[in-house]
């Protein structure tokens, strides 16, 4: 497996919503209703920043409150990475756009 993928499958990692033009909740959640959302994983050389379109049957918003910015999303969608097909779960907190997040190598 690529060490990359691999090292990221491990645990737990810092994550953050990656925006543009402006990184703000009403941001996010135009990318979630698109259905496809830039998850940064922040302790990689450089930063890996991952496209990941998402699954809104796993994907879980309820304790989420956009307009007031607060709240967290839980993300989940898959993608590949390094020629490996993974899923990728992060938790974004809406107040800061940070949290934690992992993936998850999928069998082919």
């Amino acid at each position: 497996m690529n060490e990359l993928v691999q090292r990221l499958s491990e645990g737990e990692h810092p994550v953050e919503a990656s925006l543009r033009p402006e990184k703000t909740a009403t941001a996010l959640k135009e990318s979630i209703d698109r259905g496809y959302v830039h998850i940064k994983f922040t302790n990689t050389q450089g930063g890996t920043d991952l496209g990941v379109k998402l699954d809104p049957e796993a994907s879980n918003f309820n304790d989420a409150d956009f307009e007031h910015q607060k709240g967290k999303v839980h993300l989940v969608g898959n993608l590949t990475l390094n020629y490996v097909e993974v899923r990728c779960i992060a938790d974004i907190d809406l107040v800061s756009l940070n949290g934690k997040g992992h993936l998850e190598p999928i069998e082919a």
